[in-house]
């Protein structure tokens, strides 16, 4: 089963993929679109769904420290509602707490310099996202299997 994960922003979508068993996550590309309209990254979208036969859409859920949706949870869950009326696939909602974070250190680690970083933070997340969402799952498949 082969999965897309997406990182939303105001200006970007990150945009990360699984390999063809689900295991391993890389990422593809930053699309860009005007502030606050990500339907302008459909088109796009919708040719990496298409080449490389996505099963499953992972999105980025960016909640509050204390758990609590935030003001960008709300835009990603309509963006949400959008994905999953165009491609008709299943959109699984991924925790992304501090996957930026993340994804900058993993940057940073690399030594890239601060132009090459804004250029790939938003797929690196994308990335984290959808690897932490393929580590859950086969974790719950393996206590599926065990009970």
């Amino acid at each position: 089963m082969r999965f897309i994960g997406l990182d939303l922003g105001t200006k970007t979508l990150g945009v990360a993929i699984s390999d063809a068993t689900g295991t391993i996550a890389s990422a593809i590309k930053t699309i860009r679109f005007e502030e606050n309209k990500p339907v302008m990254a459909l088109d796009s979208l919708s040719l990496i769904i298409s080449e490389y036969n996505v099963d499953a859409i992972v999105i980025g859920l960016p909640k509050n420290m204390n758990n609590t949706l935030s003001f960008a949870a709300k835009r990603t869950k309509s963006f949400v509602e959008i994905l999953k009326e165009r491609y008709n696939l299943p959109v699984y909602e991924q925790d992304e707490r501090l996957s930026s974070v993340s994804a900058n250190n993993v940057l940073l680690q690399a030594d890239l310099s601060r132009e090459k970083r804004k250029k790939k933070v938003d797929s690196v997340a994308a990335t984290i996202i959808l690897q932490n969402y393929l580590d859950i799952r086969k974790e719950k498949e393996k206590w599926k299997t065990k009970m």
